[in-house]
């Protein structure tokens, strides 16, 4: 049997997975699970990269604890942050997290219409050009040699190879969304030097463990680059139409369809859509709004009291609702979510902000789905949602409801399987991406929302 190891990591917690072909069908088999968090360091939100890159590594030795060794590895993240390195290599650290609100007071130094124009990026105060400007007004530039996405980190420190990868660096705003390398003359306006790579396709090879690797986990793998953008590899399993609009509902809710060019109109930046690169090029013409990090929250506030299936059917038995921005700043990071969220709708009564969560969430990709057709020309006919917000049968049911569009729930595993079959495309020539989007209707239960 021939192993390949999707490591997925996603803003709560990261996973290793394996993957292999049985009988014509893609397997896929968690071995390890680990916790991802952001802390508070003397004011500033931080991912614990030491904590990463050790989790990483311990995942990848339990392959050779159960008697499973990958040929290939690969490894998929959120997007915008990353980590400096010195001339050294050293790490400059702390890594901040895009939650963290220090970009809130950056003022554009491009226009936006000029930064859509060249880079299709739909406007976010988190965006890595608005961290990399905080980072060069505070002098942490000055010493850096390297830029790294996380992905492109932790398999840095897996192989000791220093690349980026292009569906990752698109998150950036920094890529030039019709050259599809990074946008020099972008990066001369804000002053920033050139510390990045010559982008990296989906499927290259990064390189081979390093001897410390191989020591620590026990045997050597091939490490290459899947769609290192979560949502991308998400994408990339996504078994769409020309006509189909996908969910990748998670953390996060990205509601978009997938183009072959990007969509630069003033009318695509008006609705705040983005370009992102996706596998062989393509787009994914997206919108990003707050998805499970809400519900994830208000299970965090009343300390767990309650399952998410629990949380689901407390606001099934209420009644009434109210409308939010799912957006709103103020539910970003918010020290209490229910609270948060209270203010918005006028109640903190737990039923009724669940529901309310629920309902502005549907209506917002349904807001989507309107403008993905105005601004595309597309008639969408049908609504795939992937990933693990697709076992929610209330969201599911809400979003046909009101979109009125054929809705279909799967794979839940949407960004590890898109990440192994970019593996899988690497290890074969003749695996082309329709054929891997074939096999993965076949391996998994695709369910139509009732």
């Amino acid at each position: 049997m021939t192993y390949h190891l999707a490591i997925d990591i996603g803003a709560s917690s990261g996973r290793h997975i394996l993957g292999y072909i049985d009988n014509g069908k893609l397997k896929l088999e968690e071995i390890y699970r680990f916790e991802n968090y952001i802390k508070n360091e003397n004011g500033t939100l931080v991912w614990d990269i030491k904590h990463l890159v050790s989790s990483v590594i311990s995942g990848i030795a339990k392959c050779r604890e159960i008697g499973k060794i990958p040929k290939t590895v690969a490894i998929d993240t959120w997007g915008v942050d990353y980590v400096l390195l010195d001339k050294g290599k050293k790490e400059i650290l702390p890594a901040v997290s895009y939650r963290d609100g220090r970009t809130n007071a950056v003022t554009d130094i491009i226009s936006q219409s000029e930064l859509y124009s060249r880079t299709g990026i739909q406007k976010q105060s988190f965006n890595t050009i608005y961290q990399l400007y905080c980072d060069k007004l505070s002098g942490k530039l000055d010493n850096a040699e390297h830029f790294l996405m996380i992905p492109d980190y932790l398999s840095f420190k897996l192989t000791g190879v220093i690349k980026n990868e292009y569906t990752n660096a698109t998150t950036t705003n920094l890529v030039n969304a019709k050259t599809k390398t990074w946008d020099t003359e972008i990066l001369d306006k804000l002053g920033i030097k050139n510390i990045f790579c010559d982008l990296s396709l989906p499927k290259t090879v990064i390189g081979s463990f390093t001897d410390e690797i191989k020591k620590q986990v026990g045997f050597d793998s091939t490490v290459i680059y899947c769609p290192s953008h979560d949502t991308a590899s998400a994408v990339a399993a996504c078994p769409i139409g020309d006509n189909s609009v996908y969910i990748s509902s998670g953390t996060w809710s990205l509601i978009g369809t997938e183009n072959t060019e990007p969509v630069l109109t003033d009318d695509a930046l008006t609705a705040n859509f983005t370009n992102e690169g996706g596998i062989d090029y393509r787009f994914r013409f997206l919108k990003n709004y707050m998805g499970m990090w809400i519900y994830q929250n208000i299970r965090r506030n009343i300390n767990k009291s309650l399952t998410y299936d629990e949380m689901m059917e407390l606001a099934m038995a209420q009644e009434g609702y109210a409308y939010f921005d799912v957006n709103d700043s103020s539910i970003v990071a918010p020290s209490n979510m229910v609270e948060a969220i209270g203010k918005l709708i006028g109640s903190n009564d737990l039923g009724f902000v669940i529901n309310s969560a629920y309902h502005s969430l549907a209506q917002s990709y349904a807001d989507a789905v309107k403008e993905i057709e105005a601004i595309s020309g597309k008639a969408i006919d049908t609504i795939n949602i992937v990933g693990g917000g697709s076992k929610d049968s209330y969201l599911n049911r809400l979003t046909k409801e009101y979109t009125g569009k054929r809705v279909l729930a799967g794979p839940v595993e949407a960004t590890a399987t898109g990440n192994i079959i970019c593996q899988l495309m690497y290890a074969d020539d003749n695996l082309t991406l329709a054929k891997a989007r074939e096999l993965v209707k076949n391996s998994f239960d695709i369910m139509e929302v009732e």
